[in-house]
């Protein structure tokens, strides 16, 4: 059983991440609006993981995370924020966070964040893995063969994933690649298919390899 504890700023969003983490295996034994009214339940509630709201008022979160760490070293927390950059997301691994999903992840994906931390990985959401190759291709095109090993990525999904980091849209994509829009959607979902569940943790070395994120 995961004992999940909920933070976030506004009371109907609590209400929401409540509804979509009532599933079997996890038990919500807390919530918290403030980074204040989250240490002060921490003890008590004792949860298994944390779903930290990056934008929490109260005390700054990034100060929180190593707080976190050092008074509660089993404890592990899944960040939430709104950013896709880099740095902003080596950061939370750097001080403390096990994983990063975006607000406006699915609530499949974000579950499957809650169950791979909760085992002891780490975890990237999916828009953020795509985000992060496109960037790590942009800083250092010869890094796309160990990407493509090590999250089975065919060439041709390589070179939409630079043309997607440049900023194109598909339609600018399907026109360079003398293919359709629909083709170009289709690579997208499958990379990223590709860089969520098992792929994780792969994508999570590549990007530290290559000094994205932290090891």
């Amino acid at each position: 059983m995961i004992r999940l504890f909920l933070t976030d700023g506004h009371s109907p969003t609590r209400e929401a991440l409540r509804k979509d983490t009532g599933v079997a295996g996890v038990e919500v034994v807390g919530e918290a609006g403030t980074g204040e009214e989250l240490l002060a339940q921490l003890a008590e509630a004792a949860p298994t993981v944390v779903l930290l709201d990056l934008s929490l008022p109260g005390p700054d979160v990034f100060a929180l995370l190593p707080a976190l760490r050092e008074q509660y070293p089993q404890l592990r927390v899944l960040a939430r924020g709104e950013l896709t950059n880099e740095h902003y997301v080596a950061r939370s691994f750097d001080l403390g966070a096990h994983g990063y999903v975006l607000k406006n992840v699915l609530p499949a994906e974000l579950m499957y964040g809650v169950s791979t931390v909760a085992a002891g990985r780490r975890f990237l959401c999916s828009s953020i893995g795509v985000a992060l190759l496109g960037r790590l291709f942009m800083g250092n095109p010869g890094a796309s063969d160990e990407a493509r090993a090590a999250l089975g990525l065919s060439k041709r999904e390589i070179e939409v994933l630079g043309l997607v980091a440049e900023g194109m849209t598909n339609a600018e994509i399907a026109t360079k690649l003398f293919t359709s829009k629909r083709t170009i959607e289709t690579h997208r979902q499958n990379i990223i298919a590709k860089t969520q569940a098992k792929n994780t943790a792969a994508l999570i070395k590549l990007a530290a390899r290559q000094g994205l994120l932290p090891e």
